[in-house]
């Protein structure tokens, strides 16, 4: 797996585990040759992983709606943007340009594209896996309700078949391997 999608949060005002992690992963992928593809902005875990992916060699692509654009809140660290006109487009070529998604914390946005891309691959549109890493319990919640949705027959098919869960860096390592 190549090409790496990640979900996350761009807020500034979260505890620094987040961040720590996040760089760690930037700087995974970077030492192993894999691409970036998140969502291009200039704050919060999204600038985090970029910085560190982008110091440790890694080729990194935002995917930027125009909104976050025209509020000046592109990063400047993208080798690559991918301009669209909503939040809808943004989750469509993230998923088209990765081979995988992991979802590190993040709050409705990364819900909404967590979930986007789960449903795509439970109806056949892909077969590409979210992986959770579930920096302190984070999804554990997500996780948990997920679980509910079988329990109660929500779901078609049994919805591990479409994420994965990491709750350590080695595990999200064997993971993406």
């Amino acid at each position: 797996m190549e090409h790496i999608a990640v979900f996350c949060s761009a807020s500034q005002d979260i505890d620094n585990i987040y961040a720590e992690k996040a760089r760690e992963l930037g700087a995974w992928m970077g030492d192993n040759s894999k691409t970036l593809v998140y969502g291009g902005t200039s704050s919060g875990l999204m600038e985090e992983i970029a910085a560190e992916a982008k110091a440790h060699g890694a080729m990194v692509m935002g995917v930027v709606p125009t909104i976050v654009e025209e509020r000046g809140k592109t990063s400047d660290l993208c080798d690559v943007v991918f301009r669209t006109d909503n939040l809808s487009e943004r989750k469509d070529v993230m998923l088209r340009e990765s081979d995988v998604s992991i979802a590190l914390p993040g709050g409705v946005g990364t819900l909404d594209e967590v979930f986007s891309a789960m449903a795509s691959a439970t109806i056949g549109y892909h077969r590409k896996q979210v992986i959770f890493y579930n920096i302190n319990g984070f999804w554990d919640g997500v996780i948990a309700f997920l679980d509910g949705l079988e329990r109660q027959h929500f779901a078609h098919s049994p919805l591990k078949n479409f994420y994965k869960v990491a709750n350590s860096f080695e595990e999200l390592v064997e993971l993406i391997k």
